[in-house]
């Protein structure tokens, strides 16, 4: 099964950049789409970003233009390119990864990792 570690988050500042990283290891056959969710305090998980085996990403309306998804399937890796960054984007960050195992599709997801921006 897949494991999925995140990395990068940290502090930031208004108007500054962070870059967040998430491996899958473990064994696994495939996985599809992987992406990423947060959830900021007293709200719920909300989308990101996602991007599929190809490279094709999408992203919440909202922050298409200041994030930016890449994937590198040789090291089973996504990155969350972060630029201008708002208060608002303090929240943890999840990686998920659509796992295809036993004839059908399943999300894993990352212990998350915690992006605090100040002001």
């Amino acid at each position: 099964q897949v494991q999925l570690a995140e990395s990068g988050g940290g502090l930031g500042q208004a108007g500054g950049s962070l870059t967040l990283s998430c491996t899958a290891s473990g064994t696994f056959n495939r996985i599809h789409n992987m992406g990423w969710y947060r959830q900021a305090p007293g709200k719920q998980r909300a989308l990101v970003a996602v991007i599929s085996t190809g490279g094709a990403p999408y992203y919440t309306d909202s922050l298409k233009g200041r994030f930016t998804i890449t994937r590198d399937n040789a090291k089973n890796t996504i990155y969350l390119q972060m630029s201008n960054l708002m208060p608002e984007d303090t929240a943890i960050y999840y990686c998920l990864a659509e796992e295809y195992r036993d004839y059908r599709t399943h999300d894993v997801w990352g212990q998350g990792t915690q992006v605090t921006v100040s002001s």
